[in-house]
């Protein structure tokens, strides 16, 4: 049974009974397959720890505000919630003016702010390993993204909740890595869609339907 279902997950599914719990779980259901993996985490939802407050602080805004506030307002609910003082914000420099509007609409509702851009530490991209032919601008200094030292920044500050505005993909994932205290998103960057990447999803059976073409994703030529 495991040979033919392992590699099944939840996209695959159609019943989605982990949801109301009304309907019969697939053979290769991750919730079956996982019982007390759930319980454990159960357990760590209901506990006091960081884990715990976020889970509690999350679905109580779900519960409360769902379908009712933008993204920008549930960020600063959940904030507020959580009793955060100091929130930090991890700013892409191509969003410095979404970053700087959003960093007074948080101030307004009596929380502290810091903002870092991605450029902060100007270190020039050749200086990290890239060839000048990768800059965006050859033959320009163009400094790299630096998720690493925005996160140590506000860690130094002392942020209770950071946020990020548009940092590239990957650096989202630096970022992450770096941050003592827990980070959310507000604005997902997609240059191309104006920030709206699940547009590529709803557009791809017409408009993007090369998506689904495997000749759109070929293997890299290089690691970097």
């Amino acid at each position: 049974m495991c040979e033919k279902n392992c590699n099944l997950s939840c996209s695959e599914c159609a019943v989605r009974n982990c949801y109301r719990r009304d309907r019969k779980y697939p053979a290769f259901c991750l919730t079956e397959r996982f019982k007390d993996a759930a319980e454990i985490t159960r357990d760590l939802y209901m506990s006091d720890t960081v884990d715990g407050q976020l889970a509690r602080a999350a679905a109580e805004i779900e519960g409360e505000y769902y379908g009712r506030l933008t993204r920008l307002e549930e960020t600063i609910r959940f904030a507020k919630k959580l009793g955060v003082k100091k929130l930090g914000i991890a700013s892409c420099i191509g969003l410095l003016d979404e970053a700087s509007l959003y960093a007074k609409i948080v101030r307004t509702a009596g929380i502290e702010t810091q903002t870092v851009i991605c450029k902060v530490g100007a270190i020039d991209k050749c200086d990290i390993g890239l060839s000048d032919e990768l800059k965006v601008c050859p033959g320009c200094n163009e400094s790299c993204c630096n998720p690493a030292l925005q996160a140590q920044i506000l860690n130094d500050w002392g942020s209770d909740l950071n946020v990020m505005v548009g940092l590239c993909v990957g650096h989202d994932a630096i970022f992450t890595r770096h941050s003592k205290a827990p980070a959310t998103t507000f604005i997902v960057k997609d240059r191309v869609l104006g920030h709206n990447p699940a547009a590529a999803i709803y557009t791809s059976k017409f408009y993007y339907k090369r998506l689904l073409d495997e000749k759109t994703f070929p293997e890299p030529k290089s690691k970097n």
